[in-house]
């Protein structure tokens, strides 16, 4: 079950919300696991045994871990939920790949798992592995309460698509939390807000990707718009998911951290992946980068370091060479930043700004490619290596088709509107007229969105890969 479905819309969400604020605060967490569990299961109910299975050690690791803190069984205990995490996580989504290169290295002919990928298992993995290890770190005690426990990794606003929220940061929201008329309304209009990037951006801008994929004309411009067209996809789907997440959790009283904070305007790598997918960066900070060392060890170390977080980082996103090699473009990148690019960035104003841009654009055609060589012809493409002309007529009645939408997308990737908001409530009478006609905007959204899936229009799921 999608977020941007109308069985989710209308059905599984007003349930849901009818019970939870139905029943006694001591029942709301057991609502919220078993809806969760509901939702999971709803497109493929046999991947609700992975899920139960990694909550199921994932407690009794974390018991065992504090219980025996103070001894040796406590690491071994810690390693035992850490393998088994890994190992579930690598079977179901890196077998076939390490299989498959296997087979081309030693010329065999193994056969392959062909291993449908559980939704959402490299998130909750990483929330298990997160949890187990802070109680092992003695920064959380462990939960007791199984019901708890499973409502935090199986909750449904962030288990497919994130954000990764750490159980440190919402222990305490488990045992209490509040509810209020304030937080509904912030909630519905995140989740609404949310919403309408999904669908009226991200899906409209797939649109184009999907049609360059399968032109018969290609050009210079057309394949430079499709790059452009999927890394606002990529942004608008992603963000868009990540702002419905925090929503939802604030409805039910639920704070989760910001995932994207305008990425696009950074002046450099380092500070662009400070503003994307925030909670997967400071995982891996903090659970692979400083337990390697970091910076605190010395320079061909630290460049180690730096290669294997980024490799993981790609390995990731999915089981394919591409995603390796974006993930490396980007260990390279912040290696000649941090040793002495990042300086003369910050002397030339804009030069910064340009340069993530262009980089940016070249590391998600390489994430978009189904392989290597796609994802080589596609750069070839955009910078004249397949001789191709530099427009043709389809690409002109593309750039028309989907201008508009483009140049909406870019500047909605931008704080301009946002501040553009906030100029106008700080108007005579501004705050109040705004405040009139937010409902009936978010109304219109609502039934846009609602139409547009009715319709049957592109609504694809980016998060099968992951």
């Amino acid at each position: 079950m999608l977020f941007s479905s109308i069985p989710f819309l209308y059905y599984f969400l007003p349930c849901v919300i009818l019970v939870y604020f139905a029943v006694p605060k001591c029942l709301k967490n057991s609502v919220l696991l078993l809806f969760s569990l509901f939702f999971y299961g709803w497109g493929e109910p046999r991947y609700l045994i992975f899920m139960l299975a990694s909550i199921t050690q994932g407690y009794v690791f974390g018991v065992l871990v504090e219980r025996y803190r103070d001894r040796k069984w406590s690491r071994a205990f810690l390693a035992a939920s850490v393998l088994f995490s890994l190992l579930l996580l690598g079977y179901c989504k890196y077998a076939d790949f390490f299989i498959s290169n296997f087979n081309a290295v030693t010329g065999l002919s193994l056969p392959l798992l062909k291993i449908a990928l559980p939704i959402g298992i490299s998130f909750y993995t990483f929330q298990i592995l997160s949890y187990v290890v802070d109680v092992y770190r003695k920064e959380v005690p462990a939960q007791k309460n199984f019901i708890n426990l499973g409502a935090y990794i199986a909750m449904f606003p962030q288990l497919i698509a994130g954000p990764i929220v750490r159980y440190a940061d919402i222990a305490g929201q488990l045992e209490s939390r509040t509810h209020s008329v304030a937080d509904a309304a912030y909630g519905i209009r995140r989740f609404l807000l949310g919403l309408s990037k999904k669908i009226l951006l991200a899906n409209t801008l797939g649109e184009l990707v999907s049609i360059f994929k399968a032109s018969q004309e290609p050009s210079v411009l057309f394949a430079w718009m499709y790059a452009i067209a999927y890394v606002l996809q990529v942004y608008f789907d992603f963000s868009g998911y990540s702002d419905m997440a925090i929503g939802l959790g604030r409805i039910f009283g639920f704070r989760f951290m910001e995932n994207f904070n305008y990425p696009y305007i950074s002046a450099s790598i380092t500070e662009f992946w400070r503003r994307w997918h925030i909670s997967l960066g400071t995982w891996f900070r903090d659970y692979l980068y400083i337990p390697l060392g970091g910076s605190r060890v010395s320079r061909p170390r630290w460049l180690l370091n730096l290669f294997i977080v980024w490799m993981a980082t790609g390995l990731w996103h999915g089981a394919a060479w591409n995603f390796v090699l974006w993930g490396l473009l980007f260990a390279v990148l912040l290696m000649i930043e941090k040793l002495w690019l990042l300086s003369g960035l910050q002397k030339v104003k804009g030069l910064g700004h340009l340069y993530v841009l262009f980089f940016v654009v070249v590391s998600f055609v390489i994430f978009d490619g189904p392989s290597l060589g796609e994802a080589g012809n596609h750069l070839a493409a955009m910078f004249g290596g397949l001789k191709l002309p530099a427009v043709t007529t389809e690409t002109l009645y593309y750039l028309g088709s989907y201008g508009v939408i483009i140049l909406l997308a870019v500047v909605g990737a931008t704080p301009l509107p946002a501040r553009l908001f906030r100029m106008a409530e700080k108007k005579k009478g501004g705050g109040l007229l705004l405040s009139a006609a937010e409902p009936l905007v978010l109304l219109g959204l609502l039934i846009l969105c609602t139409a547009f899936l009715i319709d049957g229009s592109f609504n694809p799921f980016l998060y099968f890969r992951f």
